[in-house]
């Protein structure tokens, strides 16, 4: 949600902050706004809708030249997403101009008493308070933006990133996160602050993870950063390890379609350097002692959406090899039910951004009540991984599409290490069991490229139902989570109803929405290793088709079988039971994108989405 970008150096700032917003468009938004300090005085433009229009308003109002410059892009929650609502927000005696991602949750009681004061309100957003609070903090701070900044913070409740300028400081950018990213790019000469590195990876690859309850001066030849109290605050210097090529789409049409064609990459990536010189298994950050991991007697995973999708098939594989019960839940809900946690309990973290708020907060909650914490993120330096005990990167590069491709099956490879890793440590497996499947693992890339080489005809088949008003999903075992994937990966792009089902679950209740046309895509088990499950699919499918459904099934190569209790047979290559999501979600998220793309849908920005949820 919400991109953030400020800037100050010898460039002009409104090129840098507005390529910077350009890059950030993947996060969701419905409205965008600059302000750049210019002769002495605040220069703001904002306006509703897409960046274009923003463009389109800078060029029949054009902006002073200016060094000087920050630049929003809006996801609403206070107050629909109008030119009104828009970031930046100035306050009344036009000083001082904010912007800001993240929810203000004590904004009415500031609003009133800004009201009562006599202030005038023009948004209906909590971010305007801001603006007027640090208007009457600066004065009382000796006009000094950082403490007017302080001031203001230790007052504000929830989540926020603020980004603020004041042209009576011309050459100085105030930010301050709480709950909220915030990263610092270091260039020569020019500094950059933003919510995600794309911003300005374009012009340097060095940057400073921020820390919680922080503000951060920039000006072009120094950064400094202090807590809320006005200490000195120590940071993390990190690099970024792709360039801005990997942002760019590569000559696809759909950053969605590069990033299905990348996964064969992001597999591999996110293998390589696992096993060391003595051949056991080996992870990037894992700061829990073995004595730790011995003592777990029970594996949480908390995720949203797709990273859910990806804990549930961990569920398996974990419980398989570790004999540890391990329990997934959805992050939103975890500490509002009292979990029963502790010492003894593991809680895995799932998060391609790594600024998930629920998430976040479910993994302060556990370690609140004790529990040890490890993180599978996409994003160096996020949140999530700095605050938990141990990490496993997924090392998928970025993802830009606001649906998840990549980062679900790379999450769902750092999943196995872990549940093998633990297996090493506790004792559950032989050395020689692990590395089979390590090499199972390994030829994952290899079995996802020819999936990749054989999907032409799940676009047609897309094409095919591009009108149907439902489609349902079912599969057992791996195949059920990843029947749920491949529905929300539909609603989110095809705006069309569509859901995932456990097959046995059908005549429990969800058989009552077949109907005569009804588009079913069957994950079918392997009939090798799971011959009852494919036998027992096989009779659910019967059902559907007797109440008049069409059925697309996921098939192994040499399933034959399935052929006749089918209308279309997409097939996948044969791979280990605990591997099948691996290549069997695949053909499912081409499926989406192409249905999408014959709606006429934005498939990269679908509407009401945002990549990083980082409010509650």
């Amino acid at each position: 949600m919400c991109g953030i970008v400020g800037y100050v150096g010898e460039k002009q700032a409104l090129e840098v902050v507005v390529s910077g917003l350009r890059r950030l468009e993947y996060r969701g938004y419905d409205s965008a706004g600059v302000a750049v300090i210019a002769d002495g005085r605040l220069e703001v433009r904002k306006k509703a809708g897409k960046l274009v229009n923003l463009e389109t308003l800078l060029g029949e109002d054009p902006l002073p030249q200016s060094t000087t410059g920050i630049g929003h892009t809006r996801w609403a929650t206070h107050g629909g997403p109008t030119d009104r609502n828009a970031h930046p927000h100035v306050s009344e005696d036009q000083q001082v101009a904010v912007i800001h991602n993240g929810i203000i949750e004590n904004f009415a009681e500031l609003r009133d008493e800004l009201q009562a004061a006599g202030v005038h309100l023009s948004s209906e957003t909590d971010t305007e308070v801001v603006a007027h609070l640090l208007s009457k903090a600066i004065p009382a701070a000796g006009f000094d933006l950082v403490e007017a900044m302080r001031a203001v913070c230790r007052r504000l409740e929830g989540a926020f990133t603020l980004l603020a300028v004041d042209p009576r400081q011309p050459d100085l950018v105030v930010g301050a996160r709480r709950n909220s990213p915030l990263v610092v790019g270091l260039g020569k000469g020019e500094n950059f602050l933003a919510s995600d590195v794309a911003a300005f990876v374009e012009y340097t690859r060095d940057a400073l993870e921020l820390g919680q309850d922080q503000i951060v001066a920039l000006t072009s030849g120094e950064v400094v950063v202090i807590d809320f109290d006005g200490n000195p605050a120590e940071v993390r210097p990190f690099t970024i390890d792709w360039d801005a090529s990997a942002a760019e789409k590569g000559g696809h049409d759909l950053f969605m379609l590069k990033e299905i064609a990348e996964q064969p990459k992001a597999v591999a990536d996110s293998l390589r350097g696992r096993i060391g010189q003595d051949g056991h298994l080996q992870l990037d950050e894992m700061r829990l002692a073995d004595a730790d991991l011995r003592a777990v007697s029970k594996v949480v995973v908390i995720a949203c959406g797709t990273a859910a999708h990806a804990g549930m098939v961990a569920k398996y594989a974990v419980e398989h090899w570790t004999r540890i019960p391990v329990e997934v839940e959805l992050a939103s809900e975890f500490r509002y039910r009292d979990p029963i946690v502790g010492p003894d309990t593991l809680v895995i973290a799932i998060s391609q951004s790594g600024e998930t708020m629920d998430t976040l907060m479910a993994l302060r909650h556990a370690k609140a009540q004790g529990a040890r914490t490890l993180a599978i993120c996409n994003t160096v330096g996020s949140t999530i991984p700095r605050e938990a005990d141990a990490v496993v990167y997924t090392y998928a590069g970025p993802e830009i599409a606001v649906a998840s491709t990549k980062a679900f099956l790379t999450q769902i490879i750092a999943s196995y290490l872990v549940g093998l890793y633990l297996a090493q440590v506790r004792g559950t497996m032989f050395a020689d069991e692990i590395r089979a499947i390590m090499d199972d693992l390994n030829d994952m890339p290899q079995k996802v490229d020819l999936v990749l080489d054989t999907v032409e005809p799940v676009r047609a088949i897309a094409r095919e139902f591009a009108n149907a008003p439902s489609v349902l999903f079912i599969g057992r075992h791996v195949g059920f989570p990843v029947a749920l994937e491949g529905a929300l990966k539909l609603k989110e792009l095809a705006y069309m109803h569509a859901e995932g089902f456990a097959a046995g679950e059908l005549k429990h209740g969800p058989i009552a929405l077949i109907e005569d046309g009804v588009p079913v895509v069957v994950i079918m088990p392997s009939p090798r290793g799971r011959a009852v499950l494919h036998d027992k699919m096989i009779s659910a499918i019967q059902e559907v088709r007797a109440r008049g459904a069409v059925i697309i099934a996921i098939a192994e190569e040499g399933d034959e079988k399935i052929v006749a209790f089918s209308d279309h047979v997409i097939r996948v290559p044969i791979v280990p039971t605990l591997m099948q999501p691996l290549v069997s979600t695949v053909p499912l998220q081409v499926f989406a994108c192409e249905m999408a793309t014959a709606k006429g849908h934005d498939v990269d920005q679908p509407r009401n989405l945002a990549k990083s949820v980082t409010v509650e």
